[in-house]
């Protein structure tokens, strides 16, 4: 994949959606693609977080306690919780098939929303959305235990 291809790519991440080309060609240049085999973990859940993933192709499961409790796909990112909040990683990512992924180091993610806030912004909704959706999931347990 060229790095056009890899800018295409990020364009299509919601959390980068309203990044500027030249960014994103910035943020492809500074990432490392990386090929994962199936079954082959990106992260496990515990470990200290040293980077992001952007999903450019293929799925993979995210596990928490060995529990499959999502998937996530084509266009996401993951594991920017850890690299933010200095906790460790939440979630295993484990490869359903092969899945290709751009891998953005801590220091490169924090410089970048330092220098580009409009992405720090998309950076702090996404986070929000995340924990507006796990609320309404624990509060439907709850309901649902009772």
């Amino acid at each position: 994949m060229s790095i056009d291809a890899e800018v295409a790519a990020l364009k299509k991440v919601p959390l980068f959606h309203g990044i500027d080309g030249s960014k994103l060609r910035l943020l492809a240049f500074m990432s490392q693609r990386v090929e994962y085999q199936d079954g082959e973990e990106l992260c496990s859940q515990g470990d200290t977080g040293d980077s992001a993933f952007v999903i450019l192709s293929g799925q993979a499961d995210v596990l928490v306690d060995g529990e499959k409790l999502a998937v996530v796909g084509e266009h996401a990112i993951v594991g920017e919780i850890s690299i933010l909040c200095d906790v460790p990683r939440t979630a295993t990512l484990r490869a359903s098939g092969i899945v290709d992924v751009l891998t953005i180091a801590k220091d490169d993610f924090i410089k970048l929303m330092k220098e580009f806030p409009e992405m720090s912004l998309e950076v702090m909704r996404t986070l929000a959305e995340r924990l507006e959706k796990t609320t309404r999931a624990l509060a439907a347990a709850k309901s649902a235990a009772s």
